[in-house]
């Protein structure tokens, strides 16, 4: 930044903007402090999609509290946006409010933002300050919104792996037993990482096998994520439990349509979206897979940020395999369970460098499980 201000300008801010969690998607996750000159402090962070961005939430206290905002200080996490898209630009509301100075956190890469922003409200006359890249609250906006920035920068959403295993890495056992390996407090935990995403994805083994909802249910949530199913047939059941409303069900298949005509309508009666994501053929000539690649493409022109993938050990391994998986989330339970189902199936390997390489980037305790997440580092 190019100029100090005082710390107490900048606490708690993460900590709102993570109070658009589950609220503000595909929008990213932001607070906006207000300081005027008299010392009074109006806060906001961003609302539902198609609701006020932050700055407003916060200008639209303080004009309500009839505060003074001529020359007043905007601390906000992430650049404000300079477009018409579902609400009118940021910027403009904050130069219209006669702000005086503009701290920003972090640079917006949305193509249709970046820069242009900043340059705004420059133009007008703001005082405009970046924090540096390394300070916290820029590190902490940059993870909050991380899914975000991943499909403004890459065009494809995060993707977390999420798996619950013993402490020897077995996350089933032979006979397919898998509830529950760990706790209580892990699986709520579990359902807040389900609330950071976008969607939550699993593949047609698990549908036919497990029947799950895939929904966040063990903690509060003002909206469900989108789930999706990849089944390469189209074999899924209409009546399976995860195309259930409420929220969207999307389906990625590799099937014929004129060969599953019958079963796409059955599923297009229900409201599920069929979405054609033809791969390369399986071993031996076998049905084709779905393009993972190109799912991820096009999850993310449908504005899915984070992607949350709850599967079993095949559909795992495949995207691992492909280089798709930027973070795992693991939860060890304190016991051994020997031969069973693994984490993933990748390999077989004949160097130790062939493996999948991850850094560690949180170790922390739950109940009487330790939840690992670990970046894949690039290949």
């Amino acid at each position: 930044m190019n100029a100090p201000c005082p710390p107490d300008w900048l606490d708690g801010l993460d900590a709102l903007a993570a109070q658009a969690v589950g609220l503000s998607d595909p929008n990213p996750r932001v607070a906006c402090r207000l300081i005027t000159r008299a010392g009074q402090v109006f806060e906001g962070h961003t609302q539902a999609a198609g609701g006020p961005h932050a700055e407003v939430v916060a200008l639209r206290a303080a004009q309500a509290a009839g505060a003074d905002l001529n020359g007043a200080t905007a601390v906000v996490t992430l650049e404000p946006c300079s477009h018409h898209g579902r609400t009118p630009p940021c910027c403009d509301a904050l130069i219209d409010a006669r702000v005086g100075h503009v701290i920003v956190a972090l640079p917006d890469p949305n193509p249709l933002v970046g820069g242009q922003g900043v340059a705004r409200l420059r133009a007008a006359g703001l005082r405009v300050d970046l924090l540096d890249a390394t300070h916290p609250l820029a590190v902490a906006s940059r993870e909050l919104n991380i899914g975000f920035l991943s499909r403004m920068e890459r065009g494809r959403p995060w993707v977390r792996l999420k798996v619950a295993a013993s402490l020897d890495g077995t996350t089933a056992l032979a006979n397919g037993v898998s509830q529950w390996i760990t706790g209580e407090a892990a699986r709520a935990d579990g359902h807040a990482w389900r609330k950071r995403a976008s969607a939550l994805l699993t593949g047609i083994g698990t549908v036919q096998e497990d029947d799950p909802r895939l929904d966040v249910r063990l903690v509060d949530t003002p909206r469900q994520p989108r789930r999706v199913v990849v089944d390469s047939r189209l074999e899924i059941a209409p009546t399976a439990r995860i195309l259930q409303p409420p929220g969207e069900a999307w389906v990625y298949t590799a099937s014929a349509p004129a060969e599953s005509a019958v079963q796409r309508a059955a599923l297009a009666q229900r409201g599920v979206t069929v979405v054609d994501c033809h791969g390369a053929p399986g071993r031996s000539g076998s049905h084709p897979k779905v393009d993972l690649a190109a799912m991820l493409t096009d999850l993310a022109r449908r504005e899915v940020n984070e992607l949350h993938l709850e599967a079993g050990h095949k559909l795992n391994g495949s995207f691992l395999r492909e280089g798709l998986v930027d973070e795992l989330l693991v939860y060890l339970a304190p016991q051994l369970l020997g031969p069973g189902l693994g984490l993933a199936h990748i390999g077989p390997y004949t160097r130790l460098d062939e493996g999948v390489q991850l850094t560690f980037t949180d170790v922390t305790p739950v109940g009487p499980d330790l939840r690992l997440r670990a970046r894949v580092l690039p290949r």
